[in-house]
């Protein structure tokens, strides 16, 4: 081929790549808040799509009605219900903020501390009193601090009304293409990749395996979590039960002390007030119950997926609700599954010469050691 035709070619691939780079970087920005909602759409299409698989053999392979009948449930039984309890959490968050400060005052400056004395049985008394005022403005305002942080993060998530129901709407819209063409979907992208389809099916399937295991045992343990830890405080009488049992589900993606960072606490304050029997009760319901969630649910909801480290869990879980808000509990460590899988994918792509300069690495210091 001669010389004047090679250039002609590289010239028409270079326009080519730029021109989509361009249109898509152009497209990308266009959407671009429009991403959370696209985002959330494909992972709750993945975790549905097994119930839409059967409803569809049970319409008799009529897609539109598979997947209108799959969002349906999807609304009725989870989102319908955690829209509300987001409401209540909003709620109770902002009214814990307005009345925790005065009553923080109120106990550090009373004359009469009655009111909140330590019980007779709890050792070193007079040393626990001198430091109550502080030990009580310190957990008030970590409160706040922590109501505060949970407004704003669905502040954040919600962006007002309008917002929120046009996020809400084209998320689902996009949950119902996606259930609908997410095959075609998936293998119109598998052909534009240059990797071989054995490698991408692959990857497709851990990727899934990874996020369904961290959804099944992150998000669905936690919000069991803190669904029976917000009973327990609305049956003990602790303010803001909702929003209590909203932070214990976000604690218990910390390994090892999980939701006791908010039950211990609160078992504490009980103590203190003279409730001796009710912080008895709320230790052993805690302890036992919402402790035990996690050892027994585990291995029926995640089964044989692939579980990220626990170390993974908790900082992506973080990170993501820093970056996304309230949605970050799911988009963080979705992310993080896909942070996994893609490096799966380079190990694949780059394996060979991974190997080799393994094994050339490791002949040049045995000749070393032997020259040595």
């Amino acid at each position: 081929m001669s010389e004047p035709i090679n250039r002609a070619l590289k010239l028409q691939n270079v326009t080519i790549l730029l021109a989509t780079a361009t249109v898509s970087a152009v497209f990308i920005g266009m959407v671009w808040q429009f991403l959370i909602a696209l985002f959330l759409a494909a992972v709750f299409s993945g975790l549905s799509y097994p119930l839409y698989q059967r409803l569809l053999t049970r319409f008799g392979g009529r897609k539109n009605s598979a997947a209108t009948a799959t969002l349906v449930i999807v609304v009725l039984i989870v989102m319908l219900p955690a829209l509300g309890m987001i409401n209540l959490i909003g709620l109770q968050a902002v009214q814990l903020t307005e009345e925790l400060v005065p009553w923080v005052q109120e106990q550090v400056g009373a004359e009469d501390r009655a009111a909140l004395k330590p019980p007779d049985w709890l050792p070193f008394q007079a040393q626990v009193e001198a430091v109550r005022p502080q030990i009580v403005q310190k957990l008030g305002e970590l409160a706040t601090k922590i109501g505060t942080l949970f407004v704003e993060g669905l502040s954040s998530a919600t962006k007002g009304t309008a917002g929120f129901l046009l996020d809400l709407f084209v998320m689902l819209y996009a949950m119902f293409f996606f259930l609908k063409e997410g095959e075609a979907l998936r293998e119109k992208l598998i052909a534009l990749s240059p990797i071989s389809r054995s490698a991408q099916l692959r990857l497709v399937e851990k990727g899934m395996s990874v996020t369904r295991a961290t959804i099944k045992g992150t998000v669905i343990i936690g919000l069991i979590q803190g669904l029976l830890g917000g009973i327990a405080f609305a049956v003990v009488g602790i303010q803001g039960a909702a929003f209590w049992g909203a932070v214990m589900a976000v604690a218990s993606v910390i390994p090892s002390v999980g939701t006791a960072l908010v039950w211990v606490p609160a078992v504490g304050y009980l103590a203190f007030a003279g409730e001796g029997w009710l912080a008895v009760g709320l230790g052993l319901w805690s302890m036992l119950i919402v402790g035990s969630v996690d050892n027994l649910l585990r291995p029926i909801l995640v089964g044989g997926d692939t579980e990220m480290p626990d170390l993974l869990i908790l900082i992506s879980t973080l990170g993501g609700i820093a970056m996304f808000g309230i949605a970050g509990i799911i988009i963080g460590p979705v992310i993080a599954a896909l942070f996994l899988t893609m490096w799966d994918l380079y190990y694949l792509t780059f394996q060979k010469l991974l190997d080799k300069g393994l094994v050339e690495g490791e002949a040049h210091v045995e000749t070393k050691e032997r020259a040595g």
